[in-house]
């Protein structure tokens, strides 16, 4: 009796582990085309605009990893990728607020402030990726954040339907890396059913023009 259960139950787990293992693939697999160059985004037409997502802050400065991030956004809206910028990320607490030092950030890069649109509700990679399509109704996107990142952020953008495309702004090592490698497993499989799903947002309201004053945005 006991050896069966022990059967069972590594059987159980087997199971899990190749279901794991079969989404982690697919997610890498469908995606990483959609995995360009700085300069291959240059060619492209008509990218509504580029989102930036969110990461750590700290004394009211971007972490090592949001900084990358940030940096290579400018240099894409430097280039004339987009004319805009989505910066999305937490501050549904006001003693947290990633968004408005992301885009102060920006603005002190002498990007010029009516182009940076604020998404003060990217609490996830799933919300932001969602709100980007039906708030601010963003239909051509470059997504830039760090590459271990990007499979995911661009999986749920095809499953959504917006044609994305990722740009990785790895400029550093960073500090706990192999740790966030292997939440970041877990994390493909919970955005997985979320994109398969269609599952709402967790925070909605009304829609938000790209092509205005991304001001607007401000609080």
């Amino acid at each position: 009796m006991i050896h069966k259960i022990i059967k069972y139950f590594v059987s159980f787990f087997l199971l899990i582990g190749l279901l794991i293992l079969f989404i982690n693939l697919l997610i890498v697999i469908t995606t990483r085309k959609k995995i360009i160059s700085e300069v291959d985004a240059t060619k492209l037409d008509n990218i509504d605009c580029i989102l930036i997502l969110g990461a750590g802050i700290k004394n009211h400065y971007p972490s090592p990893m949001l900084e990358d991030r940030l940096l290579q956004g400018i240099s894409l809206y430097e280039q004339q990728v987009s004319p805009k910028i989505l910066v999305s990320g937490d501050h549904i607490n006001k003693e947290y607020d990633e968004v408005n030092v992301m885009k102060d950030y920006l603005v002190g890069h002498k990007i010029p402030s009516q182009d940076v649109f604020m998404d003060h509700a990217g609490i996830s990679t799933y919300d932001s990726i969602y709100r980007a399509k039906y708030i601010f109704q963003a239909k051509k996107i470059i997504i830039v954040t760090q590459k271990y990142h990007l499979y995911r952020a661009l999986y749920i953008a095809n499953s959504l339907g917006i044609d994305a495309y990722g740009i990785p702004s790895n400029q550093r090592t960073y500090t706990n890396q192999e740790k966030r490698e292997v939440r970041e497993i877990i994390a493909r499989c919970k955005d997985f059913f979320k994109s398969m799903l269609k599952s709402p947002s967790t925070y909605l309201g009304d829609t938000i023009s790209l092509v205005g004053n991304g001001d607007f945005t401000n609080d």
